[in-house]
């Protein structure tokens, strides 16, 4: 599909040098997506357009803008879809899917485009690339890697804004139990076990 290569270009040009939210970051849930698209039998143009352009506004986590990035990414989105040859109704589906998919907003997207999106951007937060991301993250923030007295969160409430491996605790061993489709939620499983044997093997080095 043309379009989606021009959509591309236009991508590119506006990310930032952010490393967990990165053009490498686009393409890598851009191909999660073509993949559940397959097996769950939905509408690739408009997930895949809704991939390209979930991003395009991404706040620092430390930047109290942060929650708002999907809300503003899904207005910008907007303006964009309107130079190509999308209609409204596709447009209000590309849009949605995109404010619906941030884990800070807390919501299921009502189509099942936004529910493969949301998928597919959270299978990049797990696994081995959702490690190197959050270690990504916390040093970008100055963050130490684990609290020295607990740092499985054994007795304490997570703080990932404190410790990086936190956030393991705080979200990311969550996402498997959060995702929407059957494809998404096979790949999850695989991936959590991949933060859960990491775990084990840091818990043996500590």
């Amino acid at each position: 599909m043309k379009v989606l290569e021009l959509l591309k270009k236009d991508v590119k040009k506006l990310m930032e040098n952010d490393s967990a939210h990165d053009f490498e970051h686009i393409m890598r849930v851009y191909k999660n997506a073509q993949k559940i698209c397959k097996k769950e039998h939905a509408n690739e143009k408009l997930v895949l357009s809704a991939a390209l352009l979930h991003d395009i506004v991404s706040y620092p986590k430390s930047d109290k803008r942060s929650k708002m990035s999907s809300i503003e990414s899904a207005k910008k989105s907007k303006k964009i879809l309107q130079k190509y040859d999308f209609d409204e109704h596709e447009i209000t589906i590309i849009s949605d899917a995109i404010r619906d998919h941030s884990f800070s907003q807390k919501k299921i997207p009502k189509t099942l485009e936004g529910k493969i999106l949301q998928d597919s951007d959270r299978l990049d937060a797990i696994g081995a690339i959702g490690i190197a991301r959050v270690f990504a993250t916390g040093g970008s923030l100055k963050r130490s890697f684990y609290n020295i007295d607990d740092p499985f969160c054994k007795t304490r409430n997570p703080d990932d804004k404190t410790w990086t491996v936190d956030h393991f605790y705080k979200k990311l061993l969550k996402l498997e139990s959060l995702m929407n489709t059957k494809t998404g939620k096979i790949e999850a499983k695989r991936r959590t076990r991949i933060l859960k044997d990491y775990l084990n093997q840091l818990k043996k080095e500590l």
